[in-house]
């Protein structure tokens, strides 16, 4: 029986001639949560870039391997992955350029106002616009502190520091391993000092809420705070709170603490937040780069390798034992 893997949302086309050389393709359509749920039931692997339902693995024990399009691990129910053998791996990396690029342009839109210059010469006066520009910035020498320096920071770091000669530091568990190009500090120090906090943590435990009320007080009242890990990293309430007040001077936000922002939600209101829809690592060439890479990723899980990204090694064991088993947890 040909393999099947399930395409939640779409992935550039290299990816797919490479899967359909091999598997029958399985495409939800807009990522429909019960078109998910029925359609996974009689897939082998799926790739993700949006969040699996919490029961996917109960009602679809046919799945053995999840591939995440990027970075997220939050996206994979884990526990009940591991509970059913269901190997889950990702792509670190692949879209580190562009995500870094997003952090540049969201830098420079902010120091020089661009959004609401933008936005005002389309309903103002020129000169009224053109007035907008009295309080901005050059970005040069100013200091940007990164939250989780991994390959994103680490690009984004060796891009503000050689090309635009900025002072950056960073923080995160292990600072011994920070990049040359970033100065190692505790989280607090780099709250009070920098001018730009670019926030390229992932989700976890102890990121969560990470930035509360009291931590967002920590910044500078002129610090510009541009988020591209995760939502939930961010208390959004206590953020937008912040933001109204004007304690802050502004935000730029790709990802939010749920994941599509509701119509009428507060944020919308604010003129000091810029905000897009999870698009940072979108581009192009990171598309299709990522595309051939999550094919190539669930072909290789699909015939037994081991992946080298593999998010829940402790899954493996059960894993095999499911595959010359012949499909689901406790098949014969």
């Amino acid at each position: 029986m040909t393999e099947r893997v399930l395409l939640i949302d779409p992935i550039d086309p290299s990816g797919v001639e490479l899967l359909a050389r091999a598997v029958d393709i399985v495409e939800t359509p807009d990522g429909d949560v019960e078109a998910v749920r029925r359609l996974a039931q009689d897939c082998d692997a799926t790739i993700i870039r949006s969040r699996l339902p919490d029961d996917i693995f109960e009602v679809a024990p046919r799945l053995r391997a999840v591939t995440i399009h990027g970075t997220g691990t939050d996206l994979v129910p884990l526990a009940s992955a591991d509970a059913h053998g269901v190997i889950v791996a990702n792509l670190p990396g692949e879209n580190a350029q562009s995500v870094a690029e997003y952090c540049v342009m969201a830098m420079l839109m902010l120091a020089r106002n661009a959004a609401a210059i933008t936005m005002a010469i389309r309903s103002e006066a020129w000169d009224a616009a053109r007035a907008r520009s009295s309080d901005v910035h050059e970005i040069a020498g100013m200091t940007c502190g990164i939250v989780g320096v991994g390959a994103i920071g680490s690009r984004l770091a060796g891009i503000l520091h050689r090309g635009l000669g900025m002072r950056v530091l960073g923080t995160q568990r292990r600072l011994n391993r920070l990049p040359p190009e970033v100065e190692p500090v505790t989280l607090d120090r780099l709250l009070s000092e920098s001018d730009f906090v670019v926030i390229t943590a992932p989700l976890t435990r102890d990121t969560h809420h990470l930035f509360n009320a009291e931590r967002i007080a920590r910044l500078k009242p002129d610090a510009w705070l541009i988020n591209v890990g995760r939502g939930a990293v961010i208390d959004e309430q206590a953020l937008t709170e912040a933001l109204r007040a004007r304690r802050i001077r502004g935000a730029m936000l790709d990802v939010f603490e749920h994941y599509r922002l509701a119509p009428g939600h507060p944020l919308f209101a604010l003129d000091n937040a810029v905000l897009t829809p999870h698009l940072a690592g979108i581009t192009r060439e990171s598309r299709m780069r990522m595309g051939a890479a999550a094919a190539q990723l669930t072909l290789a899980m699909l015939a037994g390798e081991r992946p080298a990204n593999l998010i829940n090694p402790q899954a493996w064991d059960a894993h095999c034992m499911r595959r010359h088993a012949g499909g689901a947890p406790g098949a014969a």
